[in-house]
Order: C-alpha cells, then structure tokens, then sequence
C-alpha cells in the first residue's frame, strides 16, 4: 500500500406547497434535533433530489482547495475507525492534498462542523502507479484546521461502516455535491455490474463534484463514485471500482494510523 503522511499545518403551486412543508420540516428539525424524511422516500429508484439535513447527511461533506472561498471540486464521507479521524473519497479526489480540505455537512456557504486538513492519504500502488480505475478508491485521516471544533470529526458526526463484497444488484444510496451546487443530492437506486470490478448505478444530475461520493449500502460504504471514466462521463450513470481486498486493506491501514 502506498501512504503519504503530510504536515500537520498542511407544475406550480404543488411544486412550491411541497418545497414550503419541506423547508418547514426542516427547520422544525433542526429545532428539535431530529431528522426529517429523506428527500427521495417513496420516489421511484434513480430519483434524485436536494438531500435534506440529518445525521446521514451530516457524515458527508464537500472537498475544497484551500478553504470555503477556493470552491469545492469533490465529496467525501466519515468512516469509522478507532481514532475516529477518517475520510474515504475517490483517488481521483487527492492530487493536491496539501491544500485540501474537508467539511462535513457543508450547505448553503456554511460549514457547520468547521474545517478538517488532510494529515494523510491511503493510495493503492495501482493508482499511483498507473491510476488504474479499479483503485480510485481512498482514504485520509483529518484533523481541525485552526478555530474548527477540538475533538474528533467523528465524535461530530458521527462515521459510516466500512462494508465490501456486496452483491451485484445491491440497492445503494449516493449523496454528493456537484459543483454547480452549495447543497447535496441524494439518490437511490439499484446498482450492476459494469465489469468484475466495476459497479454502475442510474442516477440522472451526479455531475463533476460528486466524485467520491459515498456510495451507501444499509447505511455502510460500500464504494465511492469513481472508477471507470472518473467516475462516468454523463450525469445519468456514475462508477465505482468494486470494493474489495486491496480497498479494504488501504481503509485498515488509515483507521490503524492515528
């Protein structure tokens, strides 16, 4: 496995009614401290739609250069590991990680839950090798850009499982942020098999920005939009590189680095 440690400093009235009660919903959530429905519940599979402020949602955020004003270019999401300090994205994602930063449950200009630097990343040989698409998977740990919250980015909000060796036709759940957008989508749909180590899903509007999003199967990652193409070339079908052995192995190593 190859890893790189960096320095720390490094219609039209039903349309509107319907966005009201959601925003209504939303508010009373955050008030409450609950979540709201998902966006795409009861729609049909390769829906997608604004992803709604909850606890999923918060666990994924936007990848900046620099920080807020740089613009955000990619998603990533928390994992968990025994530090509780670990991000997976997409390969891809991590050509400049020194000046990249990560925030959760970013929406609308905001980052709630501050500001995270890479403090390392967990690239397969056969990426940075040869940035072969069955290894646009990655991992990186974080920690607290100056003023961000103290503590864990995982104590925050919490971190998704790690989960391979899905079945073909595994129902999964994408959420990630286009560039074009200052708030995350969300779909569902049932995914194939593009290759032995590539998995395809339809979902219409996963423009450039939501590479290495996290791809969530029960709630557990299970891959992350990337692989073939980059991730796809038209917004109506995105990628992942199958998650297996050597995937596993690179999260491993990041949740045992500390």
């Amino acid at each position: 496995m190859i890893h790189r440690m960096l320095s720390r400093p490094a219609r039209r009235i039903r349309a509107r009614r319907a966005s009201r009660i959601l925003l209504a919903l939303t508010a009373m959530a955050a008030l409450l401290g609950v979540d709201v429905p998902d966006a795409t519940a009861g729609a049909p599979p390769g829906t997608t739609a604004q992803a709604v402020p909850d606890s999923t949602t918060g666990r994924v955020g936007a990848l900046f250069a620099d920080g807020l004003d740089g613009g955000h270019f990619c998603t990533a999401a928390v994992v968990r590991s025994d530090d509780r300090d670990v991000i997976a994205t997409a390969a891809h994602c991590l050509e400049s990680p020194d000046t990249t930063v990560f925030a959760p449950g970013y929406r609308d200009g905001e980052a709630p839950y501050g500001l995270w630097k890479l403090t390392g990343v967990y690239l397969a040989p056969g990426w940075t090798e040869g940035q072969n698409p069955d290894d646009d998977i990655a991992f990186a740990t974080v920690a607290p850009v100056d003023g961000a919250p103290t503590g864990s980015v995982e104590d925050l909000v919490g971190g998704f499982p790690v989960a391979a060796e899905q079945p073909d036709d595994a129902a999964v759940t994408v959420i990630g942020y286009p560039r074009t957008l200052e708030t995350p989508l969300r779909c569902a749909n049932t995914t194939e098999l593009f290759s032995e180590t590539q998995r395809r899903i339809g979902c219409p509007d996963l423009s450039g920005g939501t590479s290495g999003s996290p791809w969530l199967v029960d709630g557990a990652l299970a891959g992350v939009l990337g692989g073939y193409e980059g991730g796809g070339t038209v917004p109506e079908v995105s990628y992942s590189a199958v998650m297996g052995d050597q995937a596993v192995e690179l999260y491993r190593e990041a949740a045992d680095a500390g």
